[in-house]
């Protein structure tokens, strides 16, 4: 399919089914949209606003500020292994070491394929008793399991401590027509193409090649939320993610 019929139909869709994403705010204040977007500069390729307001930046800056203060945790870990008190700590910097050494997308693939073996799919209401919980990477490997998002952030961060660019990292949210469901996952920018991480698959895919069945709804970066221009309107109501219980090699 081209990528201008593609793009045709993920419009129609959004207009005829009028997009209800489990993580999309009551409410949801953007700024005015940008015109025209260059591929490269987004996942997708896709006009965005920014939020500034609504569930979905408030779990983000809820979640950035817990990941801080694990950043503090892995500084201590990392000058002193032998009094390093945290395992989940040990564990992640091991999946970071094991990257650093790599490059390109070998480096991206690492981190993917240690991030879905590290941690079990279960939903947020299996762990936690609740709905749309959005936890940091340390408390996820803590836990040993976690859902599309955890594995998501677990990523993002790993990628950062790797020494990829935070300007070439991104967390999105999707909707998975396939499925009929709301899906996470990490973009990473190399040589000009986005490439997604997907706790579902180890191998690596571009951006250009999911749309046929991923349509994204939020683009997350170190800058904060921005919203998919027509992705979604205000008027829809909120529910959470996805659990990400299905197997992680589908």
């Amino acid at each position: 399919m081209s990528r201008t019929r593609s793009l045709n139909t993920w419009h129609a869709i959004v207009l005829a089914w009028g997009l209800s994403l489990i993580c999309v705010p009551t409410e949801v204040l953007a700024g005015t949209p940008t015109s025209k977007v260059d591929r490269a500069d987004e996942p997708f390729g896709l006009p965005t606003s920014t939020v500034t307001m609504g569930a979905v930046l408030e779990k983000w800056l809820g979640v950035k500020r817990e990941v801080d203060n694990e950043r503090l945790v892995l500084r201590i870990c990392e000058e002193n292994f032998a009094s390093c008190q945290s395992q989940a700590a040990l564990q992640f910097l091991a999946i970071v070491d094991s990257a650093r050494g790599l490059e390109g997308r070998a480096r991206l693939g690492e981190i993917n394929r240690a991030i879905n073996l590290k941690i079990r799919p279960m939903s947020d209401q299996a762990l936690y008793g609740a709905e749309d919980v959005w936890s940091p990477p340390l408390a996820t490997l803590a836990k040993g399991a976690g859902d599309c998002e955890d594995y998501a952030i677990a990523k993002f961060v790993a990628l950062q401590e790797a020494g990829v660019s935070a300007d070439d990292l991104r967390i999105v949210i999707l909707r998975d027509d396939v499925r009929e469901e709301d899906h996470a996952v990490v973009a990473a920018r190399l040589d000009g193409n986005w490439l997604i991480l997907d706790s579902r698959h180890f191998v690596m895919s571009e951006d250009q090649q999911v749309q046929d069945y991923y349509r994204p709804v939020f683009v997350i970066d170190h800058d904060g939320v921005k919203r998919y221009s027509g992705a979604s309107s205000a008027s829809e109501g909120a529910r959470g993610l996805e659990p990400a219980v299905g197997q992680i090699l589908r």
